[in-house]
This record gives C-alpha cells, sequence and structure tokens, in this order.
C-alpha cells in the first residue's frame, strides 16, 4: 500500500468524518474524555521537560523547542490509540460543506467532543495538582505552570483568535499527514513534526489550554508557587475562571475553528474536489 495523494486524503478524510458523526453519544463522550486527557499529559510532560529552560528568558526558545517535541505524543495517542478530540474534528467541515453530514450532526459532534475534552483535560489538571508534582525544582514547575497561564489570558482578543488560527491549521495538516500514511511509523512522523512547530511557535491550542490554564489557576493557590513565580499579586489576582473561559478559550476555541474547516478542511475540498 503506497501513501494517500492529496486528493485521497480529502476522500479518507469525509469518510472518516461520516463515521465521527454517526457515533453514539456514549462512545463519542468516552473518546472525547480520552483525548482530552491525552492532550493534558503532554501538555504537563512537556512542561515537566523544559521548566527550567522555560523560566529563563535567555533559553525560551530552546524551551519551547523542547516542550514541542514532547507535546506530539498526544495527537499520537489520540489518533492511534483512539480518541475524538475538538480540533482535529474541525475537518469534517468538509464533509458537511460536500453534504454528506448534516450541519446539525457535526455540531452535535463538536459540542459533545469539546465537552469531552474539557472533563478530561481538568481531570489530569486537578490530578497533577493533587499529585504534588509542581512541586518539582524547587517549586519552579508550579511557578512556571502559572505563568505559562497568565501569558495566555495576557493576549487581547483579536491575538488570541489568530493563534488559534494558525494553531489548528498546522495541527489538522499533522491529522491530514496521519490520515495519508500507510505506516504506523508514517502517521507518527507526520503527526509530529506539523505539532513541533506549533507549540515551538507559541500558537494557541484550545484543548491544549483547557489544561495549562486550570492548572495554573490552581497551582496559584499555593503560595510557594506563587513566590517562585515572582509575579505581583495583582497579576495574580488577573488569573480566574472568567478569565480563562472568556479571555481565552472562546477566541482561541474560534480561531481553531477557522483554522481547521477553512484553512485545511474546506481549502483542500475546493482544491481537488469542487469547481
Amino acid at each position: 500500500m503506497k501513501p494517500l495523494k492529496p486528493a485521497e486524503i480529502l476522500e479518507t478524510s469525509i469518510e472518516a468524518s461520516i463515521a465521527k458523526v454517526e457515533s453514539s453519544f456514549r462512545r463519542l463522550l468516552i473518546l472525547s474524555v480520552l483525548a482530552g486527557a491525552f492532550i493534558a499529559f503532554a501538555a504537563e510532560g512537556s512542561n515537566m521537560a523544559a521548566f527550567n529552560l522555560l523560566a529563563n528568558t535567555d533559553t525560551y526558545g530552546l524551551g519551547k523547542v523542547l516542550a514541542g517535541a514532547v507535546f506530539g505524543t498526544g495527537l499520537i495517542m489520540v489518533l492511534l490509540c483512539g480518541g475524538e478530540l475538538f480540533t482535529g474534528n474541525t475537518l469534517i467541515a468538509a464533509a458537511a460543506v460536500e453534504k454528506k453530514v448534516t450541519v446539525r450532526k457535526m455540531l452535535r459532534n463538536w459540542f459533545i467532543v469539546y465537552c469531552g475534552n474539557f472533563l478530561g483535560a481538568l481531570l489530569i489538571a486537578y490530578l497533577m495538582n493533587y499529585s504534588g508534582l509542581f512541586a518539582s525544582g524547587g517549586g519552579m514547575l508550579g511557578a512556571v505552570t502559572i505563568k505559562i497561564a497568565v501569558s495566555k489570558i495576557g493576549y487581547s482578543f483579536g491575538q488570541a483568535f489568530v493563534l488559534g488560527i494558525l494553531c489548528n491549521w498546522l495541527v489538522c495538516l499533522a491529522v491530514w499527514l496521519a490520515y495519508g500514511a500507510d505506516t504506523m511509523a508514517g502517521k507518527i512522523l507526520g503527526i509530529f513534526f506539523p505539532i513541533w512547530l506549533f507549540v515551538t511557535s507559541g500558537f494557541e491550542h484550545s484543548v491544549a489550554n483547557m489544561y495549562y490554564i486550570p492548572a495554573g489557576i490552581l497551582a496559584k493557590s499555593n503560595e510557594t508557587f506563587a513566590s517562585v513565580s515572582g509575579l505581583t499579586e495583582e497579576v495574580l489576582a488577573g488569573l480566574t475562571w472568567s478569565d480563562f473561559l472568556l479571555g481565552n478559550l472562546l477566541p482561541v476555541t474560534l480561531g481553531n475553528l477557522i483554522g481547521g474547516s477553512i484553512f485545511v478542511a474546506v481549502a483542500y475540498l475546493y482544491a481537488y474536489k469542487r469547481t
């Protein structure tokens, strides 16, 4: 079997989308909770690997490179172990434009999967906080976890929206490459490099942020982590659930929708199928 050509990947993506929207509520919920947990595992693992580098402005870029190399494991687990990820499922838009699935079924899939991803990511954030691992490096991991969360809610709505577009453009290309590969190793490599690029670049992923920011909110309740972070009380007070939901998650989610559905799914649909 040979790797698929782009036009063949499009057909495979549409066929996969049809199966996704026909899945039962139970299956979608279980697989989406798992996917949210897989992405959160990747997020906490990338923080653990790179927190010393990320804490230093001189080595920040290298920290992002290392974090990106670890983070790709999350999408690899989602696609190869089985999972439903909201950002990847924005590719269903091509099947909806082709009228192979209804808009109602597409939105149903997105809603269930989004909620399930949120539950899975929150679960890992709470377990990580309870585990005591944020105390790693003399509390530096907890401090960096807080600083990452603060930086993410510091974007304007427009900035977060654009960063969400750029992120899911690359994430959906990773899914696209995985659809086209004919071996397990090929799928892993196809996933790894676009994800490495998006994390290294600093783009914004809604499901990853379902871990990053809640983890920071939980970590800031520890006085040691808050102190080591070097952030002022005023800045720490601004790290709230409402700022997370409205200031970051909402615009990033909208950007992710555009990045995956328009710049990958619909773009390739009109390039290879529609006149």
